[in-house]
């Protein structure tokens, strides 16, 4: 799942629109638990791992399998990193409680992509469709694992 161009001006909004998009394609999500949960676990420590790039993650119940959203700021957001740089690209990561080394592995290859990707924030920036952004990533998915 892809958002070409999230709206919002700040974290809070941008996890509630991620989450809204969420909820409309996975019913079973209980949005408001679901929220809460992301902005529990950001008040933690911002998920903003700096370079333009956030992985705001949790576990829910309501979650029957791992989920992941991308989704796109093309104006960037303050989502609190520590190089405080906005944000711009944002991989929602939500999984269920009851197999917690899906999520790990899930944040672990997303982490990898990011470090080894070159210019990966680039690349996604000017893809002009989600057909563009899916290729993006696997061709670096594919580029790293050579």
């Amino acid at each position: 799942m892809v958002i070409l161009d999230l709206e919002s001006n700040s974290r809070d909004e941008i996890i509630r629109e991620m989450v809204s998009f969420l909820k409309a394609r996975k019913k079973e999500i209980k949005e408001k638990d679901l929220y809460e949960r992301l902005i529990q676990r950001e008040e933690l420590g911002s998920t903003a791992i700096g370079e333009g790039f956030a992985i705001p993650h949790c576990k829910v119940k309501s979650a029957k399998d791992l989920t992941v959203l991308l989704g796109i700021s093309r104006k960037g957001v303050d989502f609190h990193s520590q190089d405080n740089k906005p944000s711009f690209i944002f991989f929602l990561v939500v999984s269920s409680p009851d197999n917690p080394s899906v999520n790990l592995q899930a944040l672990a290859a997303i982490a990898h992509l990011i470090r080894k990707s070159k210019n990966l924030i680039k690349k996604i920036l000017n893809a002009k469709n989600i057909s563009e952004v899916l290729t993006v990533i696997q061709d670096e998915e594919d580029r790293i694992d050579e």
